[in-house]
C-alpha cells in the first residue's frame, strides 16, 4: 500500500520568499552567526581561493543573471536561484561540473555585473547529458570571459569535475578547453556540498507539507548523523556520520531516469519538466486502484483512507479489457485485426462519436510520479530505521522543486514514521555534487568553520579553529 495520494490536490506551487538582492538591507538578518570574524580572502596560489560566505543569501533572478528566470543559453537551463556572496572579493579561477546520467550541473562564480558593490555570486546551470557538447561550449565561453568576470588570467582556469561523466567525458573537456580537469569522488562531493548548504546558507533547507508548504530551517552546525537520499537517474542512500565519514547503505534503480524513460514511452514527452507539468494536471485516481475502489470506503482498522493507493496502475488492465469488449460489441477492431483498407470490417462512420479514453497522458504521469516517489520515500524510511537516523535529506535533480514530488516524499516519511521523522529539502537540491566539487578547490582552513581540513573535512569547530581571529 502507498500513502494517501489525494493530499497533494489542494496545494499551490511553492512561492519563493527570497531575500532582497540589496546586501546592505538583507545580509545582516540573514547571517548564520554574526559574532564570527570575517573570513580571510587571501589568495594562497593561482586557482585556489578562500570563499568568503559572510552574509551569503539566495537572490531573486534578475536581469543580471545569465538568463532571466527560466531560460536557455546554449541549450542550458538557468532555473535555479543564484547565491549572492556580498563580501567575497578574492579571485576565483575555477568552475565545477557534476555530470550524471541525465543532467550535467555546472557551478561557477562571477563578479556582480554593473555594480559598485563588492562581491559576486555563485551561478547554477544545467544541461541534458545528451547535449554535453553544449555544456562544453558554455565552459569555453566562461574561459574566454574568465578575466573579465573574476579578475583572473584566462590561462588560470581550472575545471573541477565529478560524477560518472567526469571520467566518460574527461578527454572531450580537456581537449576542448585546454585546461586542467581535476576529477573528484562523487559521493564525497555530494556530502561536502550538502554540509555547506546546511550550515552556511540561510533559507536553503526547508520542510514541505499541506499546511506549511515551505518552512525554512535555520543553518546549524550540529548536523550529524543524517541520511542523504540523492535522487538522480537512480537513487543512492548515504549514511553520513561525520566530516568525510560516510557510507552508501542502499538505494534503488527506480529513480528519475525510470520516470523519464517510462513517461517518454507512455506519453511522448521529450523533457522532464514537460512530464512534471503533465503530472500537475493529471488525476491518478483514473489510473491507480485505491483502497476505496476495493472496499468502497476507508479501511479504518489498519489506518488506510479510501484515497490511499492500493495498486499503482491497478485500473489500467481492467479498463483496457472493458474498452476492447466495447469495441468488439460495437463492430470495432478485435485483437489481431488490421485497420488497413484491406480489412473486412466496414470503415467507421465519421459522424459516430468516439468514446474518449478513460485516462490521459497527465493521469499516467501523475500515477507514475506517485509510484516512484512513494517507493523512494518508503525505502528511505526503512534505511533510516535500520541505521537509527532521525534526519533525512532529499537531494538530486529528480525533485526540481516540484510540489507533488516533495509532498509525496514528505507524506511517505511522515506516514511510515507515524509523524516522528521529517523529510528535508534544499532549494539547490540538484547541485550538491557540483558545489562540493567547487569547494574542493580550496586551501586548508577554508570557510566559516575552518571547514576544509584533510584530517577532518567539513564540520570542524569554527571557534577552536579560529581562536584569536
Amino acid at each position: 500500500m502507498s500513502p494517501d495520494a489525494s493530499q497533494t490536490d489542494k496545494l499551490s506551487r511553492v512561492q519563493s520568499n527570497d531575500a532582497p538582492s540589496n546586501p546592505s538591507s538583507s545580509s545582516k538578518p540573514l547571517r548564520m552567526r554574526t559574532n564570527t570574524a570575517e573570513i580571510d580572502s587571501t589568495i594562497t596560489h593561482p586557482g585556489s581561493v578562500k570563499i568568503n560566505v559572510t552574509g551569503a543569501f539566495i537572490v531573486d533572478q534578475d536581469s543580471s543573471s545569465p538568463t532571466n528566470g527560466h531560460g536557455n543559453t546554449n541549450g542550458g537551463s538557468h532555473d535555479t536561484k543564484d547565491i549572492r556572496l556580498p563580501n567575497h572579493t578574492a579571485v576565483v579561477s575555477h568552475i565545477a561540473v557534476d555530470i550524471g546520467g541525465s543532467l550535467a550541473k555546472l557551478v561557477y562564480f562571477s563578479r556582480e555585473p554593473k555594480s559598485r558593490e563588492p562581491g559576486g555570486r555563485l551561478n547554477f546551470m544545467n544541461f541534458e547529458t545528451d547535449r554535453i557538447d553544449d555544456c562544453v561550449e558554455f565552459m569555453k565561453q566562461l574561459k574566454i570571459k574568465q578575466q573579465k568576470l573574476n579578475g583572473s588570467r584566462p590561462g588560470e582556469l581550472c575545471v573541477m569535475a565529478t560524477g560518472g561523466g567526469a571520467y566518460k567525458f574527461y578527454d572531450k573537456i580537456h581537449e576542448a578547453l585546454g585546461v586542467d580537469v581535476i576529477r573528484e569522488d562523487e559521493m564525497e562531493c555530494l556530502i561536502i556540498g550538502l554540509d555547506f548548504f546546511i550550515t552556511e546558507i540561510p533559507r536553503e533547507v526547508f520542510t514541505y507539507s499541506e499546511t506549511d508548504p515551505m518552512h525554512f530551517e535555520e543553518p546549524r552546525s550540529d548536523i550529524y548523523p543524517y541520511l542523504l537520499v540523492n535522487i538522480g537517474s537512480g537513487v543512492s542512500m548515504i549514511k553520513v556520520s561525520g566530516p568525510r565519514d560516510y557510507k552508501r547503505v542502499g538505494g534503488t534503480s527506480l529513480g528519475g531516469g525510470t520516470l523519464w524513460g517510462l513517461l517518454s514511452l507512455l506519453t511522448g514527452s521529450r523533457t522532464f519538466d514537460e512530464m512534471l507539468g503533465m503530472a500537475e494536471r493529471g488525476d491518478n485516481a483514473k489510473v491507480d486502484m485505491l483502497v476505496g475502489d476495493i472496499y468502497g470506503t476507508d479501511y479504518g482498522k489498519i489506518g488506510l483512507k479510501s484515497s490511499t493507493i492500493a495498486s499503482s496502475f491497478g485500473k489500467v488492465f481492467r479498463m483496457k479489457r472493458e474498452a476492447e469488449r466495447e469495441a468488439e460489441d460495437s463492430g470495432g477492431l478485435t485483437n489481431g485485426d488490421s485497420d488497413s483498407t484491406t480489412s473486412s470490417h466496414p470503415a467507421p462512420n465519421p459522424s459516430q462519436k468516439t468514446k474518449s479514453a478513460p485516462f490521459s497522458a497527465p493521469d499516467i504521469s501523475r500515477s507514475l510520479l506517485y509510484a516512484i516517489s512513494n517507493n523512494i520515500g518508503q525505502i528511505a524510511y526503512l534505511q533510516s530505521e535500520k541505521h537509527s537516523l532521525s534526519t533525512i535529506y532529499f537531494g538530486g535533480s529528480f525533485i526540481r522543486g516540484h510540489r507533488q514530488t516533495m509532498n509525496t516524499l514528505s507524506y511517505a516519511i511522515k506516514f511510515w514514521s507515524n509523524g516522528e521523522k521529517k523529510a528535508y529539502f534544499l532549494r539547490h537540491e540538484g547541485y550538491l555534487g557540483a558545489v562540493g566539487a567547487f569547494l574542493k578547490r580550496q586551501p586548508r582552513n577554508w570557510g566559516r568553520r575552518g571547514s576544509f581540513e584533510e584530517s577532518g573535512g567539513l564540520g570542524m569547530d569554527w571557534n577552536k579553529e579560529n581562536d584569536g581571529d
